[in-house]
């Protein structure tokens, strides 16, 4: 195997990247050479279907299904070799069926067919052993030794890039946001992608596309989210547990959610959020539910522990999932949607009896705690509302500097500087937080600036997209660009989702973004140069050294 997609990869003196008979994050060598037999096999229905929209012919179905199951190849997302290999078996009949499509469409314009690309004249055996064979064909880092590593790395940019993009396009399809435009551009870089680029200009232009492009998808999820579940509120939310039986709802699918609340009501069972399913709770068309008691645990690399403490059932609705055998729940945990891990009851349809059932045959907690109460909310139409206040404090000098301090969380201890630094911002600023990287700080009080919070949470990691409209409505008041603005933005990144936000931005044009705890291992120094002299990108280092760096350059 050969991975390197996310923060906790291997790296030694001599090599980077999981390549032994299991990854870091638990996924098997065989469940890995099957992802990249199926990334293959996904770029060859998207050279098909490049080809098939210059003849305007397309299909829906075979569309969703291609970014649909690009989302199962992300870092904690599907563990179940079955499923892997019915993906590729399914990817083969799309492409047969387009490739049809295509020639005779080709035939009756009188045109000739472009060459077929790398991944098209792939051929995908139907036995497994047969498939595992084309793995070192397919690896990710293919062509190493032979190219630059500056071009593998840029590759592996756009590519995980690419799939960060594909898991927004599923999130937002759930919601029944679709564009025909978007997956014809998704399907065009994808089949690029797929043809094995060396440019390394080309590349890197074609990660920034890939930015632009990624904003559009998370404009197209936010309007399906606010569409369905009403325009997020500021809301208050226990993070203490409520005596009696009990679910809890991890992920980010708030469809699935509803969907749990709806079938419980009147059974006496409380329903929690967990992780980056913390915004559901200000959300009008889900906080109505009195059933939706808190959320319990913290982000996603604790549920192991969170998990096996939890006395109830567990629905994991999208990525995120680590063994649930190690801590002993797998029994009680049901997988949605691309999630799988093998030995795990993996919910197909709309049903969730399983689910609560499971949950009346647990103890549930025996008694009510303490309630702890944080605030959240904070989204678009939130911020807007609250832009004029923060306008006119920022006029008055009340509010020096605004810090979005959030991302993706994880497993290494640098993620305290996180905590320090959100610990550390002066009194005179406030923290935007977004993501499951909040988690490192959201229970502190920081208090407020004459009635505005000083924390401010924004949301899910895909809420970018409402921080990205309060920056440009502040430039806009302040005639200035984004990045003259009192604003600086401090990332954590752990996978593919996390880098995908880091190109919008770039794409956007924002610069001196902090980025850690590390920069990813599948860039080399010349890369990071590169970016750190297009871009102003910044490695984090110590919180107290960067934040008076950054106060030192605001004051100039």
């Amino acid at each position: 195997m050969f991975c390197i997609q996310c923060e906790q990869t291997i790296i030694t003196s001599t090599t980077k990247g999981c390549s032994y008979t299991k990854g870091m994050c638990g996924k098997t060598a065989e469940v890995s050479d099957l992802q990249d037999i199926l990334v293959a096999a996904l770029q060859r229905v998207s050279f098909w279907a490049s080809i098939c929209h210059q003849y305007q012919i397309s299909d829906r179905a075979v569309d969703r299904w291609s970014f649909q199951t690009f989302f199962a190849t992300l870092t904690n997302v599907n563990f179940d070799p079955e499923r892997i290999l019915n993906y590729i078996q399914q990817a083969d009949i799309h492409s047969l069926k387009l490739e049809q499509l295509a020639k005779a469409a080709a035939i009756q314009a009188n045109h000739s067919l472009p060459p077929l690309s790398y991944a098209a004249q792939m051929q995908y055996p139907k036995n497994k052993e047969e498939l595992l064979k084309l793995a070192p064909n397919v690896f990710l880092n293919r062509g190493k030794g032979d190219i630059e590593d500056d071009v593998i790395g840029l590759r592996l940019l756009a590519i995980y890039g690419l799939k960060g993009l594909a898991a927004y396009m599923e999130h937002a399809a759930v919601l029944e946001q679709f564009s025909d435009e978007i997956c014809i551009e998704y399907h065009q870089i994808m089949n690029v992608l797929g043809n094995n680029p060396t440019d390394i200009s080309e590349l890197l232009d074609l990660s920034i596309a890939i930015g632009a492009l990624n904003y559009k998808v998370m404009e197209m999820l936010d309007a399906g989210e606010t569409t369905i579940f009403g325009h997020p509120v500021p809301t208050q939310v226990n993070t203490k547990p409520i005596s009696g039986k009990c679910i809890l709802v991890s992920g980010h699918d708030f469809k699935d959610l509803r969907l749990i609340l709806e079938q419980t009501q009147g059974k006496g069972i409380n329903v929690y959020t967990h992780g980056e399913m913390l915004p559901a709770h200000a959300y009008p068309e889900l906080k109505k539910y009195p059933h939706l008691v808190g959320n319990f645990g913290s982000a996603w690399q604790n549920q192991q522990n969170e998990f096996a403490q939890f006395p109830g059932a567990i629905v994991m609705t999208s990525n995120c999932l680590i063994n649930p055998f190690a801590g002993r729940y797998a029994d009680r945990i049901f997988t949605r949607s691309i999630v799988g891990w093998p030995g795990v009851v993996h919910l197909e349809n709309d049903d969730f009896s399983a689910v609560i059932e499971c949950a009346l045959n647990q103890s549930g907690f025996k008694h009510t705690e303490l309630e702890h109460y944080i605030t959240i909310g904070f989204a678009r139409n939130a911020l807007m509302n609250v832009a004029p206040t923060v306008i006119e404090q920022i006029k008055a000098g009340n509010i020096k500097h605004v810090f979005l301090i959030g991302g993706c969380d994880g497993i290494s201890d640098e993620r305290h500087y996180y905590t320090d630094m959100a610990s550390q911002v002066p009194q005179d600023s406030i923290i935007l937080t977004l993501g499951c990287g909040k988690y490192r700080f959201n229970k502190q009080n920081f208090g407020d600036i004459n009635g505005i919070p000083r924390l401010i949470d924004i949301g899910q990691c895909n809420d970018a997209y409402s921080a990205i409209q309060l920056a440009l409505a502040l430039a806009e008041t302040f005639e200035c660009g984004v990045n003259e603005l009192p604003l600086t933005l401090v990332l954590s990144w752990f996978e593919q989702k996390a880098i995908v936000i880091l190109l919008t931005l770039l794409s956007l044009g924002a610069k001196g973004i902090y980025t850690g705890p590390s920069m990813p291992a599948f860039l080399t120094s010349n890369l990071i140069s590169i970016l750190q002299k297009e871009f102003d990108l910044k490695a984090t280092t110590d919180a107290k050294e960067d934040l008076a760096r950054i106060l030192t350059v605001n004051a100039a």
